[in-house]
């Protein structure tokens, strides 16, 4: 029976906290969507379910992550997990702060901690303020995102925006004392009705330090970061027993193909570091209701078999900006998205047996073409991206890359470890 309920923002999110938690020795299953009763295998120590609920309104957020909390509870979960990107995409709306809210209240919980840090990756928390690299969040990439805009640093500010109840800070002095000094301090906090907790980490050192200290929380939020520390905890607590090769899957036959349609500078990097055929698709066209899929489909069936091709709607953001300008940010974002749905369900019945997928946006969009359910988490490609299996009579390699993660030669190492 499963320990761990969590409930993910978006689609490679989710693909990034169940990583996670396999390399922690944890047999992990992601789900698409709220999974219906009975479809939890027994074998799994953690649940992940992958919602759609980063950019909706918030009552909707609220509604989807209420149900996907009772079909965990449902499945036994014991410990839950709220999933977030680790740039702590949202507006001054929400939706982290009214998810968070709404998933304490459920669970008749009094505080959560709030931790995006993922080290690895270069996000860390110091003072509460989140940095991309060596630079603000507020000065990153992240200041001109066409859907989140941070422009504001402080996740306490950010926080404070989002949500009526008090927010508050343990800094990284109190982190680095221990787990113990940590809890104490996040203990004094709720005395005080601090009801979310902003938690400076800035080295995996102190992600497995607020692991211990949160293991016995009924619900943690944050970056996939967080669950570095947790199958440790489940285990000191005698929640969790190791397993052996957590992170097998099937092995899968058939071609292999990168569809990417994430704009940020991460994919942008790797698709300009990609060396097999490439074909950039016009997302002018695609928005004018022009055929650009089956041209591109067309295209790509000439060139499977002799290695991995990349097809991508992938754009600078000022292209991105003029775009939704032009068209409209939902009509533009629902072509581009129903485009690469249907593409990814062309090549599958074309031979392709392994496919990357960048961009959140887009990994949900082709999940839900080719009616993927559930999926077995494998092995790690870079931090945060594992390689997965779907689960059905057909097995299909599916890597789900949330924009902002991999190195630049992310796509050719990725084909090469599957």
């Amino acid at each position: 029976m499963a320990v761990l309920g969590v409930i993910a923002d978006d689609f490679t999110g989710a693909t990034d906290i169940a990583g996670m938690l396999v390399k922690g020795g944890m047999r992990t299953i992601q789900t698409i969507g709220v999974p219906a009763a009975g479809a939890i295998p027994d074998d799994v120590d953690a649940v992940v379910v992958a919602l759609k609920t980063r950019s909706i309104p918030a009552a909707n957020a609220i509604a989807q992550s209420l149900e996907a909390l009772a079909a965990l509870q449902a499945a036994g979960c014991q410990r839950f997990f709220f999933k977030y990107c680790s740039t702590f995409d949202s507006t001054d709306a929400g939706n982290i702060g009214p998810v968070g809210d709404a998933l304490l209240d459920a669970l008749k919980a009094g505080q959560a901690i709030y931790c995006p840090a993922f080290p690895e990756n270069g996000r860390t928390i110091f003072f509460g303020h989140l940095f991309v690299g060596s630079v603000l969040l507020s000065d990153s990439h992240m200041r001109h995102h066409p859907l989140t805009p941070m422009t504001d640093a402080s996740l306490v500010r950010v926080l404070a925006r989002q949500t009526p109840h008090k927010v508050g800070l343990v800094a990284l002095k109190q982190v680095q004392s221990g787990s113990a000094g940590l809890r104490s301090a996040l203990d004094a906090l709720a005395a005080d009705s601090v009801r979310h907790v902003v938690v400076d980490a800035v080295a995996d050192t102190d992600l497995g330090i607020i692991g211990e200290a949160v293991g016995d929380d009924l619900l943690i939020t944050g970056g996939s970061g967080v669950a570095l520390g947790l199958p440790a905890a489940f285990r000191r607590r005698g929640l969790l027993a190791h397993k052996a090769n957590a992170d097998s899957l099937p092995k899968v036959a058939g071609a292999a193909a990168v569809l990417a349609g994430s704009c940020s500078a991460a994919t942008l990097g790797q698709i300009a570091a990609f060396t097999g055929p490439h074909l950039h698709l016009d997302t002018d066209a695609i928005c004018r209701g022009e055929p650009v899929g089956e041209k591109a489909l067309a295209w790509a069936k000439d060139k499977l078999g002799n290695g991995p091709i990349l097809l991508s709607a992938s754009d600078k953001p000022e292209s991105v900006k003029a775009l939704q300008t032009k068209y409209g940010i939902e009509a533009s974002s629902q072509a581009i998205e129903t485009t690469m749905a249907a593409l990814a369900k062309g090549l599958v019945a074309a031979g392709v047996g392994r496919l990357v997928v960048a961009g959140g946006e887009t990994s949900g969009a082709v999940v839900g073409a080719l009616d993927v359910t559930a999926l077995r988490i494998g092995p790690e490609i870079d931090p945060g991206v594992p390689w997965t299996a779907s689960v059905g009579a057909r097995p299909l390699l599916l890597a789900l890359k949330s924009g902002n993660f991999g190195a630049v030669d992310f796509f050719t190492k990725a084909f090469r470890l599957a």
